[in-house]
């Protein structure tokens, strides 16, 4: 009882600090972790919004990279960071919508130890086929899936990857059996679908586009509700799978006690930096649609999408050790 009152005492007295405060916040660098290796997808849209952050900040926001456990490296840091608006995690559906599923112990607690700050962006998945398959739509797909069951394979970046579950919840959606194939990396994913060592992958347009183009994938589906205005002419997997959606939301999160105002000034400069034409522009080049919103949306979004990628999961048998 004594600690908690403690505790309590502290939260409140850091919160009457910070709102003493307030008007100066930021007065020093912020940030951003990003639990992923350079060069990926999340690292680019990190940052890309870092830099006109900077300036409606007025303080440098430094991208830090801080790959591993399947981001749950950079996850616990930032969990375990002082919560006072300095230090932000830049994440994707890993560290509360689906590791918590996938792994039998986190080192934070994925429900309570991060809030949500706002939703930035949707990376679009597309379906892919190697070019020999001898198939042309996804409901031809689906035909032969089920004609051959076991025979087809997919390929996903890893174990718990986006792509694999993409995957997972497609076998669940179409009722189809075809077999997962784990890579380390998108890379070597990449490498065995255009030689026909696999045949299938759900995983990002930005990747897979280039190859699209030149005609050694066919792609016979986007993942999100909508048509991608880069693959304009690919219909969505929800056309054929009622309610399919396998794009992975990109957002950014703090710790938990993290001041109100601090969030709301966050999410407030945030959105203003992804409603400017200049990023927009720079994120569709990468195939990546900004987004945006309150807290309370993004909050709502991390529960939902934990809850359906907790059946999909379940279902699948799917593990990280």
């Amino acid at each position: 009882m004594k600690t908690s009152l403690c505790k309590a005492m502290a939260l409140l007295l850091a919160t009457v600090a910070f709102g003493a405060a307030a008007q100066d916040y930021p007065s020093r660098p912020l940030r951003l972790v990003v639990p992923f290796a350079p060069g990926g997808g999340a690292d680019f849209v990190a940052r890309a919004i870092a830099a006109p952050l900077s300036k409606r900040l007025g303080q440098p926001v430094v991208v830090d990279n801080k790959p591993g456990g399947g981001a749950t490296l950079g996850a616990d840091i930032v969990a375990k960071a002082p919560a006072d608006g300095y230090t932000l995690l830049y994440t994707t559906p890993g560290p509360q919508m689906a590791n918590p599923y996938l792994m039998a112990k986190l080192p934070y607690d994925p429900t309570r130890d991060l809030v949500a700050v706002t939703e930035v962006a949707i990376v679009p998945n597309v379906l892919v086929v190697n070019k020999d398959l001898p198939v042309r739509t996804l409901k031809e797909f689906i035909d032969y899936a089920r004609a051959n069951p076991g025979k087809v394979n997919f390929a996903s970046a890893g174990q718990g990857a986006s792509s694999h579950l993409a995957g997972e919840l497609f076998k669940q959606s179409a009722g189809v059996s075809i077999v997962h194939i784990p890579y380390r990396g998108t890379g070597p994913a990449l490498t065995d679908l255009l030689s026909g060592q696999v045949q299938m992958a759900i995983d990002s347009i930005a990747v897979y586009k280039p190859h699209i183009d030149s005609g050694a994938l066919r792609a016979l589906g986007v993942a999100t509700a909508k048509r991608s205005p880069l693959l304009p002419d690919v219909p969505p997997i929800a056309d054929e799978l009622k309610g399919f959606e396998a794009a992975p939301v990109n957002y950014i999160s703090v710790p938990r006690n993290t001041p109100q105002a601090a969030i709301e000034r966050l999410n407030r400069e945030i959105n203003a930096v992804l409603q400017t034409q200049e990023l927009k522009d720079q994120l569709a080049a990468g195939g990546v649609i900004p987004q945006g919103g309150t807290p309370e949306e993004m909050a709502a979004l991390v529960r939902s999408e934990a809850m359906k990628w907790k059946k999909v999961i379940e279902v699948s048998g799917a593990r990280i050790e």
